[in-house]
């Protein structure tokens, strides 16, 4: 496979992924700003990619450990190559799909950016593209449910989603005792309707459900808000617990 090599966080993190296909967007560094972890804490992600998130989150948070299930070994082999080239020994990749991948462990947090095209939807041409992104509603309960599933109490389970899928996350993650605490719009630009939205459930939690203000990711012209380029560029905290 043809890569490419890059960086993420304003040049913080060297980053490489396949030339064509799949290509990583702001996405997962949005989600793994979004989860308060702390140092020494394990962190599961799935469908990690070429690992962007667990890069950023690694960055973030030094002493954090990590492991990312990939089902595509080509994409976990960048994955795992990204993780020795920035120095992050905390990262673990396990090839496998994330229904069926040996996890014996306990996580204190688990996240994911999971398919979300409709089987019903236009095919895409490049194979790892349509393998990364073509989901189901009940592929959705799956994810859903393993990664609560591996979750010790309380621990977190963050979701980054389209909204048109957040009325199903929200019934699985209750259906698997991770219920929705928090729902974080991500909205274009001002006056725009939301496409994106981080989800937040807590194992075992008990709190009402909150829909917090959200982030504008882009100013009228287009380029991104302070608070998003402070984000993508330079490492700064997406708080979904306040």
């Amino acid at each position: 496979m043809v890569t490419t090599d890059g960086h993420l966080l304003g040049g913080r993190v060297l980053y490489r992924q396949p030339a064509q296909g799949f290509r990583s967007g702001i996405e997962p560094v949005l989600l793994a700003a979004s989860v308060s972890v702390r140092t020494g804490e394990l962190v599961l992600e799935a469908g990690t990619g070429a690992g962007a998130g667990l890069l950023c989150l690694s960055h973030r948070v030094p002493g954090v450990r990590a492991v990312g299930v990939e089902v595509n070994p080509t994409m976990s082999a960048i994955a795992m190559s990204n993780a020795q080239r920035n120095g992050f020994g905390g990262i673990d990749i396990v090839t496998g799909d994330i229904a069926s991948a040996p996890l014996p462990r306990t996580f204190d947090h688990a996240i994911a950016n999971p398919p979300y095209h409709p089987p019903d939807g236009s095919v895409s041409p490049e194979a790892s593209r349509e393998l990364a992104k073509r989901g189901s509603q009940a592929l959705i309960d799956v994810w859903i449910g393993r990664m609560s599933g591996l979750l010790r109490r309380r621990g977190s389970l963050t979701l980054i989603v389209p909204a048109w899928l957040i009325p199903r996350c929200l019934t699985a993650m209750a259906d698997s005792h991770s219920p929705c605490a928090a729902i974080f719009p991500l909205w274009p630009r001002i006056g725009r309707p939301a496409k994106l939205a981080l989800l937040r459930g807590i194992k075992d939690g008990r709190g009402l459900m909150r829909v917090l203000p959200g982030l504008v990711l882009h100013q009228p012209d287009g380029s991104f808000t302070g608070e998003t380029q402070a984000i993508l560029c330079d490492a700064a905290v997406l708080p979904l617990d306040h």
